[in-house]
């Protein structure tokens, strides 16, 4: 390798860990700058190292392939989370948040080497065909899946509309392995969903993209028009929600809130902690509000169901959650693409963490399994805690629960049981302990 290419991979690096550095806080910028001298030194060896690829491997290898690997290296063997993403992947990912991308329609994340599903998106190919929540995919059309990064798995799974792949999947409770066949299709995120139950107000939120707060103050305002006044509450469903932008979940929690903290913020230093506050005004009028959550629900999902659980502001009914308590920032690198960087931690108005070990519900209800999964283990997303080289929590760790949702709503025990509670018909019912406040962190 030519020292002028050296220099330019060197330099992208550098501008990778400055850019990582200077996310809050520019004072960590000197300390970048003093420890510059010894980052070089490291990448003379990584410069050598490639040097012996490109001359020596028995095929010629793909020069930007390799760095891409490199950086992908490094991110990946911090936490599940963070990654490096080229141009194209970095395209996506901006389309994605803005509602409508082409795929099967699924959240993943990457768990011992396979592709582990966190939720599947509800109306896609890939709910439609029965991935669940939980859900170890291993192979693509055959070809097995360790080996690749997640941005790797991904893209593979993309493709021209219309056409199909076979994931091979390893499901708890199953003995062999299950074949599943999805056709590809344009993902179009209608990120709100909402119905009336004669008196009570049911919305869908399914994911946290730039449109679902603006679609969720239309559905209240919708719902309440059409109900009138015989309204009795309203049911917010974050099941299998696997999150997404957390202005967004800032948003949607502030609409139904009047006052106080929403969630806190916290990077590596403690002048990095940022409060976001509610502002007044309640969308529902004080209505009584009854929160879904299951194992599927994950990271923006948890900030809202974990605002108004500690402001009283609803009762969250289900089993617990995910238990994803990062942030991810994407940091652009101009022209060649962006990294996805965990900055910091988030906590409960409370004081709550919830990483690596999710949010209990207030009321415990157990989904009812059909016939053919009673006796065996039932579809379980394992959870944060579970995810290899996870950051860890405070405190014991378990997140993740039970991630399966009937199609009929007549058999979704936990719906059944949320209207029920609007309404305020007595039923039998199991308290979850409740959670102590995390301990302040000194620095």
């Amino acid at each position: 390798m030519r020292k002028s290419e050296f220099a330019f991979w060197a330099f992208l690096f550098m501008a990778s860990l400055a850019a990582a550095t200077t996310v809050f806080n520019v004072s960590r910028t000197y300390s970048a700058t003093s420890a510059s001298a010894e980052i070089y030194r490291q990448l003379e060896l990584f410069g050598d190292v490639l040097e012996r690829v490109r001359a020596d491997y028995v095929e010629k290898p793909d020069d930007t392939q390799l760095i891409e690997a490199a950086i992908n290296g490094m991110l990946s063997s911090l936490d599940p989370h963070s990654a490096y993403l080229n141009p194209k992947h970095f395209r996506d990912m901006q389309v994605q948040t803005r509602g409508e991308f082409g795929g099967l329609g699924i959240e993943v994340t990457m768990e011992n080497g396979v592709v582990k599903v966190v939720s599947p998106i509800e109306d896609t190919p890939a709910s439609k065909a029965g991935v669940l929540s939980g859900d170890l995919i291993t192979h693509l059309n055959g070809e097995q899946i360790v080996g690749l990064t997640l941005e790797q798995a991904v893209e593979k799974m993309r493709g021209p509309v219309n056409t199909s792949i076979t994931l091979t999947v390893v499901r708890k409770g199953r003995d062999e392995p299950l074949e599943i066949k999805i056709v590809r299709d344009i993902i179009r995120i209608n990120a709100v969903r909402f119905r009336v139950e004669d008196d009570v107000a049911y919305i869908r939120i399914t994911t946290f993209n730039e449109q679902t707060h603006t679609n969720l103050v239309k559905a209240v305002e919708r719902l309440k028009r059409e109900i009138g006044p015989k309204l009795k509450g309203f049911i917010i469903d974050l099941r299998n929600n696997p999150g997404g932008l957390l202005d967004q979940a800032i948003s949607v929690s502030d609409d139904f809130l009047e006052r106080g903290a929403i969630v806190l913020t916290r990077g590596r230093n403690l002048e990095e902690s940022q409060r976001a506050q509610a502002k007044p005004g309640d969308l529902t009028d004080g209505k009584k509000i009854v929160v879904l959550i299951n194992g599927g629900s994950a990271s923006a999902s948890e900030i809202v169901a974990g605002a108004l659980q500690d402001h009283k502001r609803a009762t969250l009914v289900g089993t617990r959650s995910f238990g994803k308590g990062s942030v991810q920032t994407i940091i652009p690198l101009g022209s060649n693409g962006a990294i996805r960087l965990t900055t910091a931690r988030y906590y409960t108005p409370a004081g709550r963490s919830i990483q690596a070990k999710g949010i209990e519900p207030d009321i415990v209800v157990e989904q009812e399994l059909p016939p053919e999964l009673k006796g065996k283990p039932p579809a379980k997303s394992r959870g944060e805690a579970s995810l290899r080289g996870h950051l860890k929590g405070d405190g014991k760790e378990g997140s993740g629960s039970s991630a399966y949702v009937p199609k009929e709503k007549e058999k979704d025990t936990q719906l059944l049981y949320a209207l029920n509670l609007v309404r305020g018909i007595e039923q039998p019912k199991k308290a979850a302990p409740t959670p102590k406040p995390a301990p302040e962190k000194k620095g």
